[in-house]
This record gives C-alpha cells, sequence and structure tokens, in this order.
C-alpha cells in the first residue's frame, strides 16, 4: 500500500533520510510522536507491512481526525492517541504497546497548522494570538502577550527565542498593549527593531524568533520533549532506533546533550582518576552530525530549511 495521496497537504520531512535511520521492518512495532499530517506515519507503515503496526500521537484534535480519516485503509496497523508525547508512556500502555522497534520525533509543525490564520502559529496571515496545539490548554499567546510584566516577556522572548532585541521588543508590546492578533505583533516587531525589507533579498522576519518563544512558551515544548525523550528511551525494545527531526538550536541541544548522554558509559565526574559508576551506554549513536535536508528537498520544502535529524539505536543490556 502507497501512502495515502490525499492525507494533507504537509510534506513530510526529510522522509527518505527517517525511513533510513528507522529501518522498519515486517512485524515491527513503531510510535510517531507527533503524527502531525500523518506523511512520516504512513511511510513507516508501508515499509513495515504486511503487519507491522504503529502508534501515532498528537495533541491537536484536528491532527487525529484527519488521521483517522484519511489512514483509515491502514485498519488495526494503525492507532491514534490525542495525547502530547511526554504522556507517551500513558498512550502505549492503552494502545497495547510494551515497546517500540523505532520511535520518531518531529519536532516541526505541519503545513495544515501554519497555514491555518486562527492558529496563530505564523505571521504571514493575521489571526489570534492562540498558538495552542492543544485547544485545552488554558493560557493562550496573547494571555503573555498582554498579561506579563515587561521584565518578564523580555525574558521569555531572549530564553526561547535567542532574540538578543529582546528588551526592546518587549517594551514596544507592553507600550502597545493591548495586542489583538499576530499581524499587529509582527508589525510592532518589525518596527522595535527598524527592520526594513530589501527588493531581491530574503531576509528572516524580525518577528521568527518571538513567535517562536511564545509558541514554546505556550505548549511548554521544551519540557514535554525532555520527558517525552526518557519516557522514549525506557520504551525503545533492544536494538530498536530513535529519530529525532528538530527546528532550531534549543531543540537540537536538548536532543543532542540526550544522545551523548546515553551513548556514554560513564557518568562520573572527569575529576575523578577512575570510573566509580558502573555506567553503561544505553544508545549507539547513527552519526555524529546531523543529517539536513539535500538540496532537491530544499526546492521541493523551503520549510524544510532549518531540520535537523539525529538518530541513534538502542544497545543490547550489557553490551
Amino acid at each position: 500500500m502507497s501512502a495515502p495521496s490525499a492525507t494533507t497537504r504537509h510534506v513530510p520531512v526529510l522522509l527518505a533520510e527517517v525511513l533510513t535511520a528507522l529501518a522498519p521492518r515486517a512485524g515491527g512495532r513503531y510510535l510517531d510522536t507527533t503524527f502531525g499530517g500523518g506523511g512520516h506515519a504512513a511511510a513507516i507503515l508501508d515499509a513495515s507491512g504486511p503487519d507491522g503496526r504503529l502508534l501515532g500521537l498528537d495533541r491537536d484534535p484536528a491532527a487525529i481526525e484527519r488521521g483517522t480519516r484519511h489512514l483509515a485503509a491502514y485498519g488495526e496497523r494503525l492507532a491514534l492517541s490525542r495525547t502530547s508525547f511526554d504522556q507517551l508512556d500513558e498512550a502505549a500502555r492503552s494502545a497495547g504497546f510494551d515497546a517500540f522497534d523505532g520511535v520518531l520525533f518531529d519536532l516541526g509543525y505541519s503545513s495544515d497548522q501554519l497555514d491555518d490564520p486562527a492558529r496563530g502559529l505564523s505571521f504571514r496571515s493575521d489571526g489570534p494570538l492562540d498558538m495552542r496545539l492543544d485547544p485545552d490548554l488554558t493560557e493562550a499567546a496573547s494571555d503573555l502577550v498582554n498579561g506579563l510584566a515587561e521584565d518578564a516577556l523580555a525574558n521569555l522572548i531572549y530564553r526561547f527565542g535567542e532574540e538578543p532585541a529582546s528588551r526592546r521588543i518587549a517594551r514596544a508590546i507592553v507600550q502597545a498593549r493591548p495586542v489583538a492578533g499576530t499581524a499587529q505583533l509582527a508589525e510592532l516587531i518589525a518596527a522595535a527593531i527598524g527592520f526594513r525589507p530589501q527588493r531581491g533579498r530574503r531576509a528572516i522576519h524580525p518577528a521568527t524568533r518571538t513567535f517562536q518563544a511564545l509558541r514554546i512558551a505556550v505548549n511548554d515544548e521544551l519540557g514535554a520533549l525532555d520527558r517525552g525523550l526518557d519516557k522514549a528511551l525506557a520504551l525503545l525494545a533492544p536494538g530498536g532506533r530513535i529519530a529525532v527531526i528538530s527546528f532550531h538550536s534549543l531543540e537540537d541541544r536538548i536532543v543532542k546533550r540526550r544522545f551523548q548522554d546515553w551513548a556514554r558509559a560513564c557518568s562520573c565526574p572527569p575529576e575523578l582518576p577512575i570510573c566509580a559508576c558502573s555506567g553503561q551506554a544505553r544508545l549507539r549513536l547513527l552519526g555524529r552530525k546531523p543529517t539536513e535536508p539535500g538540496d532537491a528537498e530544499l526546492q521541493l520544502n523551503p520549510r524544510a530549511r532549518s531540520a535537523r535529524l539525529r538518530a541513534a539505536e538502542r544497545l543490547q543490556p550489557g553490551a
């Protein structure tokens, strides 16, 4: 069975590279922690046919509804759960999975989410300052933009957006409150930085880092990633593989540090002359550097430009 062509407009990033990293096989058990548009999940199910199974997770009820409808042909081979990946252990238990041969984290947003103005995830179209992946979350981006003290807002933008002009941006936002929507916020940021687009040159919009910071804060993305990686390792079968696609340095830093720690046998402080922890490496890194999209993929999908894929394999106990 080929991946359904009508799933969504979303183009799965680094698809061939993900399949190489996870090496799906017939009868395998797989976890897609960020189901999104379903492209990666469909390809993994195809590669693990005729009897491989996959559990797909997503906080977004619209993604689960689309997956149920468009990937129905996979039948009982596909199970879907509306939940955050930091609750993957509970979702796996409920769906009858006790271990996985492959786990995928794709930390980007689907095109359906980014292109929906009502989500407020992008400044390309005007929309409400929402940014919640899970509509049941109580705090939206508007609560942060219009409610935080100036210092707290500046610190949030700097910490999660790595924005050097965070204080200028926070000051401009506070002075203009209430900020009603994404277009107004983007204009405020551009004016605060003094941004002027130049004809013929494609520059990153000055609001990019601030929007990233707000999305991360609203959805607790870095905290969920920390917790989700720990739980994924616990459920990864010996010989199983884990692959993570990140889209900015904060995510990639967490993944890189986790993988390096798990691939290291000794966790003793460097000042100890001999190992005292009797530790064992739990992962084998599949490559020292992350895999990036090639020119051909970038021509088809410019949104993939910042994607970085890291992968590792679970070692046998005592290996």
